[in-house]
């Protein structure tokens, strides 16, 4: 359809020629100005393809005629960053853990080291600040199943818990609810358990679980069930529960035991950041 004028309040106006419903569309061009601008983003998109990295392939990108990258950039800063700290990274490593420790500026760069660190690989698990969860250890209260000290801590964190590392720590807790001890068994000696932190709801039934204790748990756990580090049995009297503190979790535990896992961190972290680690962890509360 042909373009026309039409009068609309006084004055004339074209029209593009359609209609719709008796209903016209006015011809109104957009402003020259815009037009320009408009078009000089068009030159620009096309020389920026030509000059900055744009178009991916299959093995890699366009490069751009000035060969800018900001990963490129990243990479060249994180480089100087670490050339920086060398040499603080290097007498970290070949430094034993007490020394670091004694070390004022060392130990100040190693817990700073080690917040990131721990950021990084360990948060998920273990928590912010170390906090812990149910089935992950809290790791800034008092209760070490491995020992608190720097060297514990340090060892663990080299080789892991029940992982596949030649020289893990490993513990074992038997699945008694599997022909070992019957159910009414089980729960004699959950009440018994949860009598060593003043919890038991049936007093009769934890007096016939401590016979139970004696010749199944004090073996590992201690007669008084304070625990054994060298074995990575828990202490169970000192009210912190890794898996539940009822009586439901705690028989649960006895009948088919979890057994969780801790990756080894040799290989996959360098030996300063393994010792910051530990120097952080340490430092987090529970330390000894």
């Amino acid at each position: 359809m042909p373009t026309r004028n039409q009068k609309d309040s006084g004055r004339t106006v074209e029209t593009t020629g359609h209609e719709w419903d008796g209903i016209e569309e006015y011809n109104n061009p957009l402003p020259k100005w815009w037009l320009y601008v408009f078009y000089a983003t068009i030159v620009w998109s096309i020389g920026y393809y030509f000059i900055y990295p744009a178009w991916p392939s299959l093995s890699g990108y366009t490069k751009g005629l000035a060969g800018f990258s900001q990963r490129v950039e990243l990479e060249n800063h994180l480089a100087e960053v670490r050339a920086g700290r060398a040499e603080t990274f290097d007498r970290l490593a070949s430094m034993d853990l007490a020394a670091i420790q004694a070390d004022p500026d060392l130990r100040s760069f190693a817990m700073t080291g080690g917040r990131a660190a721990f950021a990084d690989n360990c948060v998920p698990c273990h928590g912010q600040g170390g906090a812990g969860r149910v089935g992950y250890p809290s790791l800034a209260d008092d209760s070490w199943i491995w020992g608190g000290t720097l060297q514990d801590i340090h060892v663990t964190l080299l080789h892991g818990v029940r992982f596949d590392d030649p020289n893990t720590r490993t513990s074992q807790m038997p699945v008694f609810g599997d022909g070992i001890l019957a159910r009414a068994e089980v729960l004699d000696l959950a009440q018994h358990v949860l009598s060593l932190t003043d919890r038991a709801t049936d007093p009769a039934a934890a007096t016939r679980g401590a016979k139970l204790f004696a010749d199944n748990c004090a073996a590992c756990h201690g007669a008084a069930g304070a625990g054994d580090r060298s074995l990575g049995a828990p202490a169970l009297n000192d009210g912190i529960w890794l898996y539940g503190s009822s009586l439901e979790a705690v028989a649960a535990q006895i009948s088919r035991p979890r057994h969780g896992v801790m990756p080894a961190w040799t290989g996959r972290l360098d030996p300063a950041t393994v010792k910051m680690l530990a120097i952080y962890v340490h430092g987090l509360g529970g330390g000894e």
